[in-house]
């Protein structure tokens, strides 16, 4: 192999090193597609085992309720 042909492979690589980051880049930075796969995720999570996703509700409607409820009943009184 020439020097030439050396530099040729050696500018392909890089190229597809290249594209390949620039590939993985954009797949971090694009929200739409990652908010739909962890959506996904979620979905089967929730099919696979939807006992923490109940018990998260749970709580969460508990601690609203109960901050209202301290709101309008507690805190300072005068």
């Amino acid at each position: 192999m020439s020097s030439t042909d050396d530099a040729r492979a050696a500018a392909a690589k890089a190229r597809a090193d290249l594209e390949q980051t620039l590939d993985a880049i954009e797949d971090k930075l694009n929200v739409p597609k990652r908010v739909g796969e962890l959506t996904k995720k979620a979905e089967v999570a929730y099919r696979d085992n939807p006992l923490p996703f109940v018990v998260g509700g749970a709580v969460a409607a508990i601690t609203t309720v109960g901050l209202i409820a301290w709101g309008v009943f507690g805190g300072k009184r005068r």
